[in-house]
């Protein structure tokens, strides 16, 4: 077991390596970036992105650069789309701002050498560290994937088990037909029709549109605070869950139908169990193999799918959003920073997933499995 896990660890450093640069890579083809969003900004071509760059404001730059508008044209200053006639010691000082000034190998290897030693640095464009800003970010994430994944489970395993023990009836027909529907809904064109149905759109005002949390949170008692937290998680819940009962059902059902049909239920049915004793005492334990060690792995799932959409609908600041937020804003501290988290948590789900089969199943033998 310990040779296996091993492994599996050392197996990841190659596999992380090789996520990172090839994102690396990509992004220095991508058109744009932070020096060319900075310049479009003081030019008057695009948003804010400035409050960080020289410890100055968006303002005090743009009124440096009209101070500069008739310097000679140079070759660092051309190579940066709209960035003729600026003063090439000012795109200096933005490259080395943005670390630009340095070989892309060289910023390579010392963002590498940062995340290891979980250094992520300072967002380009927020007076926040990247870490930071991840962790004001995680508490909506972590909402959203844990409770859409106990849901998911709370009534998906026994829909399946019911569908299982009544395959082919009219329960498992229309059901299925229901499941298969609601698999086949975007859930974000889920959660325009919930906005519209149950959140002041057309019909009815029911449930929030904004946050976690209402605004008089500190002033509510325990179960207020409990009451009002579920009352804004309704809409997103149902929203992201829609699609994701289908998959924990069916596979559900599948495993129970696949187990039901050995020859041990035969003989434990043979031996005068009754049918709830040989489901939930010999069969339950061999069917949710699958599903409880595919447990991890769909908490991380649920964590991301869909989030981005569903944060904007229901304007839940989560990390859905902050990476989309971020990769618009060419603000690459934090697009690596997240991409690293999140690759390295998901390569350790995956490890703990597999080790989840050995304890649900010890006949499982990871000594003599190649990884």
């Amino acid at each position: 077991m310990l040779a296996y896990i091993s492994r599996r660890v050392l197996l990841m450093i190659p596999t992380l390596f090789g996520i990172m640069l090839v994102s690396f890579v990509i992004i220095q083809f991508a058109p744009g970036g932070p020096v060319e969003r900075v310049i479009a900004q003081v030019t008057g071509q695009g948003s804010d992105a400035t409050s960080r760059i020289s410890g100055g404001s968006g303002s005090d730059i743009s009124q440096q650069i009209q101070n500069q508008r008739n310097v000679s044209n140079d070759p660092i200053a051309s190579k940066y789309r709209g960035a003729q006639g600026l003063d090439p010691e000012f795109i200096k000082q933005l490259e080395k701002q943005f670390g630009f000034d340095k070989p892309a190998p060289e910023r390579f290897a010392m963002m590498l050498w940062n995340y290891i030693r979980f250094d992520f640095g300072r967002s380009y464009f927020r007076d926040i560290d990247v870490i930071d800003l991840i962790k004001e970010k995680l508490p909506v994430s972590i909402s959203l994937g844990l409770w859409m994944t106990l849901i998911s489970y709370m009534i998906s395993v026994p829909l399946g088990i019911s569908k299982a023990v009544g395959d082919g009836s009219r329960f498992d027909v229309w059901t299925s037909t229901v499941i298969v529907v609601g698999y086949a809904i975007p859930g974000f064109l889920f959660a325009i029709m919930l906005v519209v149905l149950f959140a002041g759109g057309t019909f009815l005002d029911l449930f929030p549109l904004r946050g976690l949390t209402s605004d008089n949170w500190d002033q509510l008692s325990l179960w207020g605070k409990i009451v009002d937290y579920a009352w804004h998680m309704t809409l997103p819940l149902i929203a992201l869950g829609i699609s994701a009962f289908a998959t924990t059902t069916l596979l559900t059902k599948n495993s129970f139908l696949d187990e039901i049909r050995k020859q041990y239920v035969q003989t434990a049915r043979m031996k005068g169990l009754t049918e709830n004793q040989v489901l939930y005492r010999h069969v339950f334990r061999n069917a949710m193999l699958l599903l409880i060690a595919g447990f991890p792995g769909a908490f991380i799932g649920a964590f991301f799918s869909g989030a981005l959409l569903i944060e904007t609908i229901f304007s839940l600041d989560g990390l859905g959003l902050l990476g989309f937020e971020s990769i618009v804003n060419r603000d690459y501290a934090v697009v690596f920073a997240t991409l690293y988290i999140f690759s390295l948590l998901g390569l350790v789900v995956t490890l703990i997933s597999d080790l989840t089969y050995m304890w649900v199943d010890p006949r499982i033998d990871f000594e003599a499995r190649e990884v």
